[in-house]
């Protein structure tokens, strides 16, 4: 009986430690589009509300918006900022995403069948209160596009 205490003990500080750290993180919680200091390229996807937010080790990442053709889109996302590709869902131009953690920014890149479709750069501001996004990609016609997408903490 002692032992299984001392186990769930255990267990249970993990999990604590693993929910204060996510706690910690700048990145986490919800974000609106600022749509006066964003800058879409045409035929763009553009993303109105992104959360971040702890999954157990993990972080679940919710994007909700409008995908290339207007449509509403919604996606999800949970893994660790680790550099390692994790299934993502309700994206149609990505089965997989990989986060790699670059101090408090994130470096992104998208992947279909195993060929990079976008890459991205996620800054958060000094105050924490702002996070632009920064991705690029290449359009059907073999164009490269860039968009730059202001967010503020809601």
């Amino acid at each position: 009986m002692k032992t299984k205490m001392i186990g769930l003990s255990f267990m249970l500080c993990l999990a604590a430690g693993a929910f204060c750290l996510a706690a910690d993180d700048p990145m986490m919680g919800t974000w609106k589009v600022n749509e006066a200091k964003s800058k879409f390229a045409p035929g763009g996807p553009r993303n109105n509300t992104v959360i971040y937010a702890a999954a157990g080790d993990q972080i679940k990442i919710t994007v909700d918006g409008t995908d290339a053709d207007g449509k509403s889109s919604h996606s999800e996302w949970t893994g660790k900022f680790d550099g390692k590709d994790y299934p993502v869902t309700g994206d149609a131009t990505a089965d997989t995403r990989s986060y790699k953690k670059e101090g408090k920014d994130l470096e992104l890149t998208n992947k279909k069948d195993g060929k990079v479709t976008l890459t991205g750069k996620v800054v958060i501001s000094a105050d924490g209160k702002t996070r632009t996004v920064t991705i690029s990609w290449t359009d059907a016609k073999g164009a490269k596009m860039t968009s730059t997408a202001v967010y503020d903490k809601s």
